[in-house]
């Protein structure tokens, strides 16, 4: 569990920084980023053991989850639904 937790915030920390740096392009719309809304629907997974949530999207034709963010409060939860433009979020467990 703890690799996975590390592996996900390195993700997140790397994909801040190439967007910070101008490295890494996200597709915006404004300020707001995009994901594909005809094959894609977001959610939150939230784990039933520890609490641990992870945001992110979901392909609705496979089953695929894509992590985006971790989730430690509600704040983050928030900021997630606002760069993506999300009105309501699914949990799944």
């Amino acid at each position: 569990m703890k690799d996975r937790l590390w592996k996900l915030t390195e993700a997140a920390v790397g994909r801040l920084r190439g967007m910070r740096d101008g490295k890494e392009d996200v597709k915006t719309i404004g300020d707001r980023r995009k994901y594909d809304t005809s094959i894609q629907k977001p959610v939150l997974k939230c784990s039933i053991c520890n609490g641990e949530q992870v945001a992110g999207f979901k392909d609705i034709h496979t089953g695929k989850f894509e992590e985006i963010a971790l989730i430690r409060n509600p704040r983050e939860l928030d900021e997630f639904m606002k760069a993506y433009g999300i009105d309501e979020i699914s949990k799944e467990y």
